[in-house]
């Protein structure tokens, strides 16, 4: 390919927005074109001077993209993502793949058996600090991994609810949010092979969860447990402590906490806790912080789907890696109703 990578965004909605910020802001890549029915999308293709389709119908019969990202809703991505394959063109699907692990599976497959590259956009994988802490932690750095910690909570204001959805099963920081987290997770620590989990709606009496609290157990070993509420005020969320996106006010703080036999890490902070001399808690223990750059990660993955069209590298997450993060997110909401254990295929 000799020229820039085109590509499409479908969904001109918060995310899909940001997604046509960080084409802009990738070298090598420009605008194929908005594709959403709306009028307001209509207008922002004119703002930012590309073609507007009202479907993927459309856009592929005028004039193919090279790939096109899917920040369409939740309930559709299956079905988008069968025209793209179909299509032969490569895509970034927004997280979740499937709202139906049945159906993410049949997309899965489809998009392997065709050639057809299909991203998933778990676009925190893609952040510096990641790929820096997970090479310490491959490298050895915390020795065995034995256990890690995380948290999401934060405080969703009343006006949040106000859109019926979000009040109902499905709409709540299980699906929505803990997905990133289980992603994250994943990546760094290894695969989840049970989990076991308890829910709450006892603030605000909605008929979806409001906080959670979950134990999960890793292929290797290592034991973990999650604290998830989106109605605690705390500084302790990924949201708030990576700096990531500047609509959420950073704390300095972090929310994952991974330890081994050598060490303890702190993230978004980047702190190593060891011992200088002997490993043991009558010995002095000391932090190392490691610095890395601030990219955005929604730029990096942009750069990076442009390289798996290109044929340059494989995808760092693939529609299979998103299947899996999605099959750990079900399992949560399978055990939920009675905190029983749910172990993974």
């Amino acid at each position: 390919m000799s020229g820039p990578v085109r590509i499409a965004v479908a969904g001109a909605g918060l995310i899909g927005k940001r997604h046509i910020e960080g084409i802009a802001a990738t070298p090598g890549v420009e605008l194929h074109s908005i594709v959403d029915p709306s009028d307001s999308a209509r207008r922002h293709a004119d703002l930012a001077g590309a073609r507007w389709f009202g479907s993927l119908a459309a856009a592929f019969n005028a004039d193919k993209p090279d790939g096109i990202v899917l920040a369409t809703p939740n309930q559709v991505h299956v079905e988008n993502g069968l025209e793209c394959v179909a299509a032969g063109i490569p895509a970034l699907i927004e997280k979740p793949l499937a709202t139906d692990l049945q159906a993410g599976l049949d997309l899965v497959i489809a998009g392997e058996d065709a050639g057809v590259p299909l991203l998933v956009g778990h676009h925190r994988r893609h952040n510096p600090l990641i790929a820096s802490a997970k090479m310490q932690i491959d490298d050895g750095l915390l020795g065995t991994l034995v256990a890690v910690h995380g948290m999401f909570w934060l405080m969703k204001p009343d006006d949040y609810f106000e859109t019926g959805w979000r009040r109902q099963p499905g709409g709540g920081p299980v699906f929505l949010n803990l997905i990133h987290d289980i992603d994250l997770l994943r990546h760094l620590i290894g695969e989840i092979v049970s989990v076991q989990a308890l829910v709450s709606n006892a603030v605000r009496g909605n008929p979806v969860e409001e906080t959670a609290a979950i134990i999960l157990r890793f292929e290797n070993g290592v034991l973990g447990t999650f604290s998830l509420s989106d109605t605690i005020v705390s500084p302790w969320s990924w949201e708030l402590t990576a700096s990531e996106n500047p609509a959420y006010p950073p704390t300095g703080q972090s929310c994952y906490f991974i330890g081994g036999t050598h060490g303890a890490m702190e993230l978004p902070n980047a702190k190593v806790w060891t011992n200088p001399a002997a490993r043991s808690w009558w010995e002095p223990i000391s932090a190392t912080r490691y610095p890395v750059s601030r990219e955005d990660p929604l730029v990096r993955q942009i750069a990076q789907f442009a390289n798996v069209i290109r044929g340059k590298e494989p995808p760092l997450v693939s529609a299979r890696e998103g299947l899996k993060t999605l099959q750990v997110i079900d399992a949560v909401q399978r055990s939920a109703p009675n905190g029983q254990t749910v172990t993974l295929p």
